[in-house]
């Protein structure tokens, strides 16, 4: 991860300063020279470490902070707020996207930065936001520049725009005009980069400018480029004043003071960092977390944001109501697993939880192989495999709502709709090692009177059971009630318990006369 080093080093100065019980003046200027030190050994430009340092040490040393009851906590909140202004505020810049009509976003950079990857992954993620992109392939000199383009929007069903090897400019124009006959709103320019600025370069984006007139000009950096980074910043900024910076390979190695330079050099902000090779792997800059995150303090909103793109309240609902009644099943763990492999990259999603908490996370312990392996054991299961398996681990279980649907879409088991519509209806079940396999010993079905036996039989669209006997006699109120969840599991748990037995929960409501008659016959009511 980026900034790794550089975390790793201002949370030993920040652990030294926790370990005094009061700070003195020298003890703070020691653990800036410190902080100092690890900035610009995470090739930050020396000019902002310079000032970053003196803005800390004239905060920290105040008689506010020293006379704190806790100054390291202090310094630590004041480095934190210093790092935050440094990046850019508190605040995530935005694109300058129109509400109506059509946006222009010009990408522009180094050859190599990522600009064709990182256009596509832009162009996706207003995609998911309800936008109509283009991707326009710019580009005519890199080899094999157009095909990668086309290669990606195939990949993510966006549309790219190209004309061959001609002028650039004309495919920009012509791609505009294309855009607005075609109905998208975004056209994103991925123009040509070259190993270094030159005025040749700069003519040509120019040029491009001018025919076209972006609302957006987005400097594409490599994160792992560091001080040069800025000056490459510097270079465009003079040439075309960009409009902010896309950082990419930010999941690497990278000492990350490219994104700790930039805002501060250029007065630019970072507007979106590319976290890994896939083309989803791409999300806003806040300048707040990511101090939060080098500061080893987490990103829980990030965290949040990534689960909740996963799961939708509702789902959220029904695992929380799972987790409390202990009912998760092995299709629930396989949802789990999937939604987990969609949030990204496990080791990112580590680094943001807070305290520390990914160090000793080893990324090549995880077997993607056998991941995939244990889902297709799963998916190969049957609902009723899948149930025994439960079972086994847990020897006696109550299967609730019966009547549901499972994810294929059948009910579970074949089991009787007149009995499986209400979602308190269930059966006990208990694994036999002999036979290897879960069975019932009783069924709680639920049924009243004649008004809920008609409401069944609607709703699961049933009326040729009416003519059954027992059907018949409920809804005409020859039996006011039920006395039994189920015939066979009755028998089952009257040769288990040795006596006869009414197996209905609603004989709770039963009037007192049928319950002493019930006793005296020696039945029993569960």
């Amino acid at each position: 991860m980026a900034f790794e080093g550089l975390s790793e080093k201002l949370n030993a100065t920040f652990k030294r300063l926790r370990g005094k019980g009061r700070l003195t003046e020298a003890d703070v200027r020691e653990g800036m020279r410190e902080v100092r030190m690890a900035l610009l050994e995470a090739d930050v430009s020396y000019k902002v470490v310079k000032d970053f340092i003196k803005k800390t040490t004239e905060r920290a040393v105040g008689a506010d902070v020293l006379e704190s009851l806790s100054p390291a906590q202090m310094v630590i909140k004041i480095v934190n707020e210093e790092l935050v202004a440094l990046m850019g505020g508190s605040e995530a810049a935005r694109l300058n996207i129109k509400n109506k009509g059509q946006t222009i976003i010009m990408l522009c950079g180094l050859q190599g930065a990522g600009k064709t990857t990182m256009s596509a992954k832009l162009a996706n993620w207003l995609k998911k936001d309800g936008k109509r992109p283009l991707l326009a392939a710019c580009d005519v000199y890199r080899p094999a520049a157009i095909t990668q383009l086309q290669v990606v929007g195939k990949q993510l069903d966006i549309p790219v725009f190209e004309m061959g090897q001609i002028d650039p400019v004309t495919i920009a124009k012509e791609a505009v005009k294309y855009a607005a006959d075609h109905g998208h709103d975004i056209v994103f320019l991925d123009t040509a980069g070259r190993l270094h600025i030159d005025e040749a370069l700069m003519d040509e984006l120019k040029a491009v400018k001018a025919a076209v007139k972006p609302n957006e000009i987005l400097l594409v950096v490599d994160a792992m480029t560091g001080q040069d980074a800025v000056n490459a910043a510097k270079a465009f900024d003079d040439a075309l004043g960009i409009d902010g910076v896309l950082l990419t390979k930010l999941d690497g190695d990278a000492r990350g003071g490219a994104a700790l330079s930039i805002r501060a050099a250029t007065g630019k902000p970072i507007k979106f960092v590319g976290t890994g090779e896939k083309l989803d792997m791409i999300e806003p800059f806040h300048p707040d977390r990511m101090a939060s995150r080098i500061l080893g303090m987490g990103d829980m909103l990030t965290f949040i944001e990534k689960a909740e793109q996963q799961y939708d309240e509702e789902q959220a609902k029904k695992l929380e109501e799972k987790l409390r009644k202990n009912r998760l099943t092995l299709s629930d763990y396989l949802d789990q697993l999937e939604q987990l492999q969609n949030m990204g990259d496990l080791s990112q999603i580590a680094d943001m939880l807070p305290g520390g908490m990914a160090k000793g996370f080893d990324p090549s312990q995880i077997d993607e192989k056998q991941m995939a392996h244990n889902k297709a054991i799963i998916r190969s299961m049957t609902p009723k495999e899948r149930e025994n398996a439960f079972v086994k681990d847990h020897p006696v279980t109550f299967l609730m709502g019966i009547g549901g649907k499972l994810h294929s879409g059948k009910p579970h088991d074949g089991r009787a709709p007149d009995y499986d519509d209400w979602s308190l209806n269930g059966d006990i079940l208990m694994y036999d090692p002999v036979l290897d396999s879960a069975f019932e010993i009783s069924s709680m079905g639920i049924r009243v009177d004649e008004a809920s036996m008609d409401y069944q039989l609607r709703k699961r669209g049933c009326d040729d059971r009416r003519e059954l006997p027992f059907h018949k006699m409920l809804l005409s109120g020859q039996l006011p009630l039920t006395i039994g969840g189920g015939i066979g599991q009755s028998r089952l748990c009257m040769l288990m318990i040795g006596t006869c037995h009414i197996g209905e929960v609603q004989a709770s409501l039963w009037d007192k006369a049928t319950v002493d008659g019930c006793a005296q016959a020696g039945v029993m009511l569960l």
